[in-house]
């Protein structure tokens, strides 16, 4: 990743943060990533909404939970209509998983890693896109959507191929959702003047997100997570250190700049500053998408 030193922002202590009046919505927000950046932001008054498979939080205040299986495009629209999104402040994408050893397909007939890591976040986007923040009292900002993957990073996937049924590699399948949530980041600051787009780059981060490789709980994956847990942040740091860039007001001019694992900017990937690649990408995702007879407009 190359840094974008055009852009820069004043860091605070997450601990001076006074956050009563955010609501937010954190899309995977009952695991890994997810729930350690709810738990910070609810920590500092925030209203948080978090939507996940299992919920761990229920005694934490500030924390309301909705239920969802998002390998299925059909559970993203109904939450993406669930949300009150003309209420909300701040929306994170983090909900995702590793392309497994072999092929696994969903109920709908998309690629797992696809579905859950990338077309669900496109279904809930383009639904609550339009509607953020309108019913805001008196807001300061636009609101504002973050959308965690490894933007930055050179990979502009191979649009010919969203659903893994010529070939299965499964690193390659993932970058395809690596890549569209990068496009998803720069077509919706170009699509949506009403609120503001980030990307987030975590890098490694000692998680169960790679389960779905490894194998859960397996030797294998103890101890490739033990070996990233010595060498990186944990998930509740990592929280800590972007929670000030979640709110910060001086991302407002900045809408479609991506931030590193420290909070840097970082400049897109060069592939993806093509509008005419990313328009037939996301083309072949809607096109991906209606299969489960669900509509993005």
């Amino acid at each position: 990743m190359k840094r974008d030193k055009s852009i820069a922002w004043h860091r605070i202590d997450t601990a001076s943060l006074h956050l009563k009046e955010w609501k937010v919505a954190v899309v995977g927000g009952t695991g890994g990533l997810g729930r350690a950046i709810s738990r910070v932001l609810a920590s500092r008054g925030a209203s948080v909404t978090v939507v996940g498979q299992t919920f761990r939080d229920s005694g934490v205040p500030g924390i309301e939970f909705i239920q969802a299986d998002l390998s299925l495009m059909r559970e993203a629209e109904r939450v993406a209509k669930a949300l009150p999104a003309e209420k909300l402040d701040l929306v994170v994408f983090t909900t995702g998983i590793f392309a497994a050893p072999k092929r696994q397909e969903t109920a709908e007939g998309i690629e797992r890693d696809m579905a859950v890591s990338y077309l669900s976040r496109l279904v809930i986007l383009r639904e609550i896109a339009p509607r953020l923040g309108k019913d805001r009292p008196a807001a300061l900002m636009k609101p504002r959507v973050f959308i965690m993957g490894f933007p930055g990073t050179g990979q502009a996937g191979t649009l010919d191929d969203l659903n893994a049924e010529k070939s299965y590699v499964a690193m390659p399948v993932h970058m395809n959702t690596v890549a569209g949530n990068e496009m998803l980041v720069l077509d919706a600051a170009k699509r949506y003047s009403s609120a503001t787009f980030f990307g987030l780059n975590p890098g490694l981060i000692k998680t169960n997100i790679r389960d779905n490789f490894f194998g859960k709980d397996t030797l294998k994956s103890r101890i490739m997570e033990t070996i990233i847990g010595l060498m990186t942040p944990s998930p509740e740091t990592y929280a800590e250190r972007l929670a000030p860039l979640l709110v910060s007001p001086d991302l407002e001019a900045y809408s479609g700049a991506m931030f590193n694992q420290t909070g840097f900017a970082v400049l897109p990937t060069p592939r993806l500053t093509d509008s005419s690649y990313v328009s037939a990408f996301l083309a072949a995702s809607e096109a991906l998408v209606a299969r489960a007879n669900v509509r993005v407009s």
